[in-house]
């Protein structure tokens, strides 16, 4: 048998206990806000990986939030390590899919994270058992799984921890939601958040109106405003997606707040919107009125440069060589922890995780046969390093 054709036997010899795994993992629910169940599957992946020989521990990355799983193998192996990245939290609160939520239906897997990215972790952790059962000793492999992306790190010290030990590495694969075409993510957006908050001066619509100041008007004039900064030939999108104010009917709103989402294609759009907001929101028209904005999110951006495009078609080759479909290639709006990694300096490709659509929404499904199809290709990428 050829190693592929070991790979093979072994991924669909261990499919069984692949899914059981997979089931685990996601009933055992761990939605960003609540850190002690997040905790619960970083240390429960942590003893996986330990049973593998991995060096590990669940890094603490304060602000109250779930830490960070980082862990290290073959590091008598020399040379630059392989790397397996993403996160295990997700976005729905406990109890949102019922009781048991994880379930199969034909060829798709159901369950909070399931798609995103649970499926991912488990790829990871049987692609290293198949490569280990070959006697794999190339260079060690390194893995680091979040506790907290889906918040971006905020108010966390959890994207420092991606600069830290995602440096030198040799390549990494970020295990984010596959895509169902089959396309592999070679950049994201970045993401800027923001909330922006107009007071005015309340008073009764029908008995005093003119002493009134609506916080609500001066407001739509900032939404068109904003909005009126997207640039599609740039790659930046600005959206106000969330808006409330007033009271009610009958008085004249003294508050108004919302909040922006902002995705940036290129550096100098994220320069231009962080500058632009500030002067529209100071500027107001209604007199009597007055502005104010806090920037709560800024995600880097996760550049398609030389390393990425190299570890592509790199990919791509290996990919023919060993009869799998070539990849093909998207940029995605989606933040994800590839950002990090890519600025500390390692060729990273996302969206190698478990295939499947509907992310953040009870449709979210993963496609079970890319569970062990994934694992494959990247042990196949892997195995031919030295072309690397």
């Amino acid at each position: 048998m050829t190693q592929m054709e070991q790979i093979g036997a072994f991924l669909e010899g261990h499919r069984p206990a692949m899914l059981e795994l997979w089931k685990e993992l996601v009933n055992m629910e761990s939605y960003v806000g609540e850190p002690e169940n997040v905790e619960k599957v970083l240390w429960r992946l942590k003893e996986e990986f330990e049973k593998e020989g991995f060096s590990c521990r669940v890094q603490d990355v304060g602000g109250g939030w779930a830490g960070t799983l980082v862990g290290i193998w073959g590091e008598e192996n020399g040379g630059k390590p392989i790397l397996f990245s993403g996160h295990l939290d997700t976005v729905f609160p406990k109890g949102s899919w019922g009781e048991n939520p994880f379930r199969i239906e034909g060829d798709k897997a159901f369950g909070p994270g399931a798609l995103d990215m649970k499926g991912g972790a488990v790829i990871s952790l049987y692609a290293i058992k198949a490569l280990k059962h070959l006697g794999y000793q190339e260079s060690p492999i390194k893995i680091i799984f979040s506790g907290n992306e889906e918040k971006g790190h905020q108010g966390s010290t959890g994207a420092e921890v991606f600069l830290q030990e995602g440096k030198d590495c040799l390549f990494a694969f970020n295990m984010e939601t596959g895509l169902m075409d089959g396309c592999l993510c070679v950049g994201r957006k970045g993401h800027l958040g923001c909330r922006v908050t107009v007071e005015g001066v309340e008073s009764h619509a029908g008995n005093d109106f003119e002493s009134g100041r609506s916080a609500i008007e001066e407001a739509a004039h900032k939404v068109l405003a904003i909005q009126a900064l997207t640039d599609l030939e740039e790659g930046t999108t600005v959206n106000v997606g969330v808006i409330q104010g007033g009271t009610v009917p009958n008085a004249v709103a003294g508050s108004c707040q919302m909040d922006v989402d902002i995705r940036v294609l290129q550096e100098v759009g994220r320069q231009r919107v962080k500058a632009a907001i500030p002067q529209i929101v100071e500027h107001c028209q209604v007199e009597g009125t007055r502005g104010h904005v806090v920037f709560e999110k800024d995600a880097p951006i996760y550049e398609t440069d030389e390393k990425v495009e190299k570890f592509y078609s790199y990919v791509c080759r290996v990919a023919e060589q060993e009869g799998f479909p070539v990849p093909g290639r998207k940029v995605l709006g989606g933040f994800s922890d590839a950002a990090y990694i890519s600025l500390a300096g390692t060729p990273v490709i996302c969206s190698f995780g478990v295939q499947g659509e509907w992310n953040h929404t009870k449709r979210e499904y993963a496609s079970v046969p890319s569970l062990t199809q994934r694992a494959r290709l990247i042990c196949a990428v892997v195995l031919h390093q030295k072309e690397f």
